[in-house]
């Protein structure tokens, strides 16, 4: 006997509104999309950066994520499109390849970040919480579209799956691990780690968004071992688990090298305006010294000019002496 689904199938993956067709894929993905702005944005400004400095390299990150992930997937799935290349086009059907997006949206949104002249890596790290909290929405896609679940399951938290959309070789099988709630959940915690770690420690810039590939990738390194959509694996994990070790590794070695000494001298902290004021004080120590000096040439310039006036009156009288003398 089949349990009962906690999560039922979707009734439907999206909606009418006169004679467009939204898809719930695309607007879950909308939705994340605009959580992430709101979110890099406060924390910009918390960190001492202007209103809307960010959205600009956002906007780009965003755009060059979604063609990198269709790139990635497609590069990935060919199989899937042969004989049907407009479908490549067709994004709301599902097939983003996370880490495609992500290494090109965060690449492009660094180069606008560097063409605006903002610290780019300061910008990252602000940014860098809200592209978690964006998959966490942008994951429940994934279930209306009935896509990405895991291996059969019967927990009371099992997915149910309608039959043309499970595996072949699980046809029988009527619920399933549902991997895109687990990553959502995961993703959400993320958040919340990044957002307190940035809070209390003193990282490096840029440090923080090595956190987030160290902690994403081992969470999808493990979600990899439950999911059945995978077209190739190599003893026993798919190419994406592959990618996550990788990413997890260097991700963490990286991020041992980068702070192991801590906060270097040419990485300090943003001086606070009164910080600057001893460097200020020393021209105002001299005025002093400077009023004296003039004080002191003004003295002397006045008793030069006296000096002169007893030298120009004393020739007239040491001529009329001597004819004063020769008459008495």
């Amino acid at each position: 006997m089949t349990p009962l689904a906690f999560i039922p199938a979707p009734p439907t993956n999206g909606f009418h509104l006169g004679p467009l067709f939204f898809h719930f894929y695309g607007l879950c993905i909308a939705v994340g999309v605009l959580l992430a702005f709101w979110l890099a944005g406060r924390r910009w400004v918390q960190a001492g950066g202007r209103p809307g400095e960010l959205e600009q390299p956002g906007i780009w990150a965003v755009a060059a994520g979604f063609l990198g992930g269709r790139l990635g997937y497609v590069a990935t799935h060919t199989g899937d499109f042969r004989g049907r290349w407009l479908h490549v086009l067709f994004i709301w059907e599902g097939g983003l390849a996370l880490y495609g997006g992500l290494t090109l949206g965060i690449l492009t949104g660094l180069w606008v970040a560097r063409r605006r002249g903002l610290p780019v890596l300061r910008a990252l790290d602000a940014a860098i919480p809200a592209i978690p909290l964006a998959q966490a929405f942008g994951r429940w896609g994934n279930y209306f579209n009935q896509e990405l679940f895991g291996t059969p399951t019967t927990l009371p938290w099992a997915l149910e799956v309608d039959p043309e959309h499970r595996p072949e070789r699980y046809a029988s099988s009527a619920t399933f691990h549902p991997t895109f709630l687990y990553e959502s959940l995961y993703n959400l915690a993320v958040v919340a780690v990044l957002i307190r770690v940035g809070a209390t420690r003193r990282l490096r810039p840029g440090s923080l968004s090595l956190l987030y590939l160290v902690l994403y990738g081992a969470g999808r390194f493990l979600l990899e071992l439950l999911r059945t959509d995978t077209t190739f694996r190599l003893f026993g994990l798919s190419r994406n688990a592959y990618v996550s070790l990788a990413v997890v590794v260097g991700g963490s070695v990286w991020l041992f090298l980068r702070e192991r000494g801590g906060r270097s001298a040419a990485e300090p902290e943003p001086a606070a305006p009164a910080d600057a004021a001893p460097a200020d004080a020393a021209p105002a120590d001299a005025a002093p010294a400077e009023d004296a000096a003039a004080g002191a040439g003004g003295q002397a310039g006045a008793a030069e000019g006296e000096g002169d006036k007893d030298r120009e009156e004393a020739p007239a009288g040491g001529r009329d002496e001597p004819g004063g003398a020769a008459g008495s």
